[in-house]
C-alpha cells in the first residue's frame, strides 16, 4: 500500500511540474519566466504596459515637464487607442538597452518599443512584429579628433551601451577596439563629453540626432555593420498579442502613420539632415 501510494504521489508530482512548464493556452515558457498576459487580459485590465527609453532622444525620453515623449512613443500611444479606446491607457515601463528581453519574460511589460533592433540570437528569446523603421550603427565623435573610418578606431576606446547591437558587433568584429560600456544612454554621451572614450556608437539614427543638438561633435561613420530592423516585441509565443500588432502596422500604412510620426517627432530634430524615407517603414515592408 505504501509503495502504491509514494508512485502515485510521484506521478502527480511529474504532472505537477509538467503543467507548470505549461501556459493555461498551451505555450511553453521558461523556467524564470511569467506567462504575459494575453491579448483578452490586456483589454480586460484597461491598461497595456509598453517598455521604452526614457533617456533616448529623440525616439523615447522625458521631456522638461516630465512627459514621456519620442518616435516609439507616439507609436504606443496609438497602440493604446486602437487596443483600448484612449491613449491615456497606456503605462509606460522604462527599461535599459540590457533589460528589454528580460522585461518581456518576466511580464514586466506586454511590449518592447524601444529601438529594439531585430537579431537572430534576440529572435531566439522573443517574438518580433513587422518593423517600422531601419537603421544601421554610426559613430559620433569630438570634431578635434574626428572618427571617420572605423580603423581609425584602432587602440583606441569606443563607449557603447550594454546589450546593444554596437556592443554585439563591435566585440565580434573588432577585437582591436577598447570597448567601455555603460548600462544608460546618458551615462555613454556624458562619458564621450567628458573624454573618457574616443568615440560612441549606437544607431545611427541616434548619434546624428545627439551630434544635431550638442556642439562639437560629429557623425563621421554614418553608416556601419549591416542594414537592421526595428520592431515591437513581445514574449515568445505570445501569437493573439502579436498577430494584433502586426495587423495594426499594416492597418495603418494607407494612413503613412509612420511618416507622420516622423514628422511631429523627428523631423523638428533632423532637419533637412535625415530624410522620412531613409528611416521609416511603412506597412511593414522594407523597400
Amino acid at each position: 500500500m505504501r509503495k502504491k501510494l509514494l508512485c502515485l504521489l510521484l506521478v502527480v508530482a511529474v504532472l505537477s511540474a509538467l503543467t507548470a512548464c505549461t501556459t493555461g493556452n498551451g505555450r511553453k515558457k521558461a523556467a524564470n519566466s511569467t506567462t504575459a498576459r494575453s491579448l483578452e487580459e490586456i483589454k480586460s485590465s484597461k491598461k497595456i504596459r509598453i517598455g521604452v527609453f526614457s533617456d533616448k532622444n529623440p525616439f523615447g525620453y522625458v521631456d522638461e515637464n516630465g512627459e514621456v515623449q519620442g518616435y516609439d512613443v507616439y507609436f504606443a500611444k496609438r497602440i493604446a487607442k486602437d487596443m483600448l479606446g484612449s491613449e491615456d491607457a497606456v503605462e509606460f515601463v522604462y527599461v535599459e538597452a540590457a533589460n528589454r528581453v528580460e522585461y518581456l519574460q518576466s511580464g514586466k511589460v506586454d511590449i518592447i518599443l524601444a529601438n529594439f533592433t531585430v537579431t537572430k540570437e534576440r529572435a531566439e528569446k522573443v517574438d518580433f512584429a513587422l518593423p517600422y523603421m531601419k537603421v544601421a550603427l554610426g559613430i559620433v565623435s569630438p570634431d578635434n579628433a574626428l572618427i571617420t573610418d572605423v580603423s581609425q578606431l584602432n587602440g583606441k576606446t569606443l563607449i557603447v551601451v550594454k546589450g546593444t547591437t554596437a556592443e554585439t558587433y563591435f566585440g565580434e568584429n573588432h577585437p582591436e577596439i577598447k570597448l567601455l560600456k555603460f548600462d544608460e544612454y546618458q551615462e555613454a554621451y556624458d562619458a564621450l563629453s567628458d573624454g573618457r572614450g574616443d568615440a560612441f556608437s549606437t544607431d545611427n539614427t541616434e548619434v546624428l540626432a545627439w551630434a544635431l543638438q550638442n556642439k562639437g561633435f560629429t557623425v563621421g561613420v554614418e553608416s556601419v555593420g549591416s542594414l537592421d530592423s526595428i520592431a515591437p516585441a513581445v514574449q515568445k509565443g505570445n501569437a493573439e498579442l502579436l498577430d494584433w500588432i502586426n495587423d495594426e502596422i499594416a492597418a495603418l500604412e494607407p494612413e503613412q502613420f509612420f511618416h507622420k510620426a516622423f514628422e511631429e517627432t523627428l523631423a523638428p530634430v533632423y532637419g533637412d539632415s535625415v530624410s522620412a524615407d531613409s528611416l521609416v517603414v511603412e506597412g511593414g515592408k522594407i523597400e
